[in-house]
């Protein structure tokens, strides 16, 4: 099974820079997008032999995700259950028969960090939600985490410690997650690797210098972890400031 997750940063500029030919190239079976910024109704994607499935935010041109499935899922629900976060459309679980899909696009605590609080909020409140449907069968997460969480997963740590993203706060939390019985599927298959990297500033000649950060990930439960067949970044693919990443499992 193949799942693939993009950030867009944007929807329909991505539409025209490629979005389709790489979609169809991929030929995933499922496809999950984050940072649509749009609202219903502004874009009409032709991906036949596939379900939609659209998480729209209250505010407009803001946020958003959405998960393209060539299976039609046992169930979706959008959101995480939470009144204080639900309602800028940064959630999107497909249920399967052995599996849970959670697409999500982490909120970025911002360059003054003014959002931190509401960020670890939002770590709080999506660790209950993906144990509590742990209880039930594995979960296969994916999305923008907007946190680089080791050093060598960004171009320049020393710089950058304690700014967004790369906060004491932020890295600890993805620890927590993987502590409670989840796996980076990156790191489970290349541990030592280095200088992958799944997000660029726009700032001039930075991705060609590939000063990157590696923000975007397949998090899987433990139990997964053994169905892992490839997991990486499509570093060459263009069309937003973050690529694509890949998993694969043998299911």
């Amino acid at each position: 099974m193949k799942l693939v997750s993009w950030n867009v940063n944007g929807i329909r500029a991505c539409a025209q820079k490629g979005f389709l030919d790489f979609f169809r190239e991929a030929d995933a079976d499922l496809f999950c997008i984050q940072e649509t910024k749009l609202q219903e109704g502004q874009i009409s994607l032709e991906l036949e032999g596939y379900h939609q499935f659209w998480n729209y935010a209250e505010k407009k041109g803001y946020s958003g995700t959405a998960v393209f499935s060539r299976q039609e899922p046992v169930s979706v629900t959008y959101g995480i259950g939470s009144t204080e976060h639900d309602h800028e459309g940064r959630a999107i679980t497909l249920e399967f028969d052995s599996f849970y899909v959670v697409n999500v696009y982490t909120p970025n605590s911002q360059r003054d960090l003014a959002r931190l609080g509401y960020r670890l909020s939002w770590e709080v409140k999506l660790r209950e939600y993906l144990l509590e449907l742990e209880i039930a069968k594995p979960v296969v997460l994916c999305g923008d985490l907007n946190v680089a969480h080791k050093e060598e997963d960004l171009k320049n740590p020393k710089s950058n410690h304690g700014n967004s993203g790369f906060t004491e706060e932020e890295r600890g939390k993805m620890t927590e997650l993987l502590n409670s019985g989840f796996v980076d599927s990156f790191r489970y298959l290349h541990p030592d690797a280095r200088d992958v990297y799944t997000w660029w500033s726009y700032m001039n000649k930075v991705r060609e210098r590939n000063i990157g950060w590696r923000i975007d990930y397949f998090i899987v439960s433990e139990k997964l972890a053994p169905a892992i067949h490839q997991a990486g970044a499509e570093c060459f693919v263009m069309g937003s400031d973050h690529c694509p990443v890949i998993l694969e499992l043998n299911k």
